[in-house]
């Protein structure tokens, strides 16, 4: 849970709470804290998000992460970040060991609302769908007593939800892989980024999928020479490239770095010249 620096009281939780946050599922989430509660952390991110086309607010490095290698993850269809326990006190029935005291706001005396990092949502190969919960720690901070207390009490609230819940430090996050997803992740909304309207997009993706599988030439050599050709404005072509990535139509290792100087055969596992179906290009 990010450090409260503001005061915490009555008024403000009415505030939240009459604005829906914790609230809503998919577009209509809101999270209980947004980037604006906190305008001085200085690792925040707001990226709008392929599975919910919302602004999904994040605080720090692995957080920031950890939702790009969620994003990336067919299963995941939904993540909510940031999600309150506003009902603690009725599902934790088994409380008087631990320590609450720690978690109020010093002036009022209220207590401060306790959320996890990440509700996830999963949907299974039979279509049914459960739910995961993440908390996200730095190492360091699993020495300390407040972060102790807390992740207890998270992990007797969501086992009383009987709904799987876990730790996850930087050490547990590929950062190539989530970069490489970061890299790519833009370009799915390519009218806003370049202003391309869809039939346009999906010509110019399956000429450059049909100039990639008959060439042997790198990456940014390939995407130039497409830019040339088309007369597209410079960087076109390696936005399309990503967007081919994204909507995994070319597979590539993402555990490993993305160089464009290497030739397309050493970094391509697969191409796929089919669409995935009309609306899988622009639909996240």
């Amino acid at each position: 849970m990010a450090k409260h620096n503001l005061q915490w009281d009555e008024n403000k939780l009415k505030r939240f709470l009459r604005e829906g946050r914790g609230q809503g599922e998919g577009q209509n989430y809101k999270p209980w804290v947004t980037v604006q509660d906190f305008p001085s952390k200085g690792r925040c991110s707001r990226v709008l998000g392929w599975k919910t086309n919302r602004i999904h607010h994040l605080f720090t490095d692995s957080e920031t992460r950890y939702f790009y290698l969620l994003e990336w993850e067919d299963a995941v269809v939904d993540i909510r970040e940031h999600f309150p326990l506003l009902d603690l006190e009725g599902v934790v029935k088994e409380k008087d060991d631990l320590n609450f005291n720690l978690f109020q706001d010093k002036n009022s005396g209220l207590p401060y609302i306790i959320y996890t990092s990440f509700l996830i949502t999963i949907k299974d190969t039979d279509g049914q769908k459960r739910y995961i919960a993440r908390s996200l720690k730095a190492d360091y901070e699993l020495q300390r007593k407040r972060s102790i207390e807390r992740l207890e009490i998270e992990r007797r609230y969501w086992s009383n939800k009987h709904i799987e819940w876990g730790i996850v430090t930087q050490k547990d996050i590929s950062t190539i892989k989530a970069k490489n997803v970061e890299w790519v992740h833009s370009s799915l909304h390519f009218t806003d980024e370049r202003g391309l309207e869809k039939e346009e997009m999906n010509y110019l993706c399956d000429v450059l999928l049909e100039k990639m599988t008959e060439s042997s030439q790198t990456i940014r050599k390939i995407t130039a020479d497409f830019d040339k050709e088309y007369k597209l404005q410079t960087g076109t072509g390696l936005f399309i490239f990503k967007h081919l990535i994204a909507t995994k139509r070319i597979k590539l290792d993402m555990n490993k770095e993305i160089k464009l100087n290497e030739r397309l055969g050493n970094l391509v596992i697969d191409i796929k010249k089919e669409r995935m179906g009309e609306d899988s290009i622009v639909n996240y």
